[in-house]
């Protein structure tokens, strides 16, 4: 298998794990249950989802009791089928993308990434330096705040 494959492989395992422990664990798992049901012909996404809860109660149990190998061991059991699912339908590898861009968390709260450069030259500064997408209220030097969204 490919490098490329098994990236999407890993990347397919931690998105799932990662879905697992929040408030849209369940439309995910359904979601994730359709796609892998597909691979094997239908008809088996019940079994599936079955499969995902207890996934995700050894997750949750792994976690509360610190056991980060049995965290990672989840996660290893989803990227090996995920790579079994990529090695023998490497047309699934399109719907696992896309289904991993909806599934991802930062899709979830519809952020966007945004890059913040600085520059700071010319010798010592002593003020204040923010950096930061939007600030809703901004007071410097013991002036009055600035109302509304600032950006930087």
């Amino acid at each position: 298998m490919d490098a490329e494959l098994t990236a999407l492989a890993t990347a397919g395992a931690t998105t799932l794990v990662q879905q697992m422990v929040t408030e849209g664990w369940s439309q995910a798992r359904a979601r994730v249950a359709a796609f892998f049901s597909r691979r094997r012909g239908g008809g088996e996404e019940e079994a599936l989802e079955g499969e995902l809860e207890e996934s995700r109660t050894e997750l949750v149990a792994a976690q509360r009791s610190g056991d980060e190998e049995g965290a990672a061991d989840v996660a290893a059991e989803w990227r090996v089928r995920l790579r079994r699912v990529l090695r023998d339908d490497p047309e699934a590898a399109e719907e696992l993308r896309l289904l991993l861009a909806e599934l991802r968390p930062e899709a979830e709260a519809g952020a966007s990434v945004r890059e913040v450069h600085n520059t700071i030259s010319g010798g010592v500064h002593h003020g204040t330096v923010i950096q930061a997408g939007v600030i809703s209220r901004l007071t410097q030097g013991g002036g009055s705040g600035t109302e509304g969204p600032a950006r930087g």
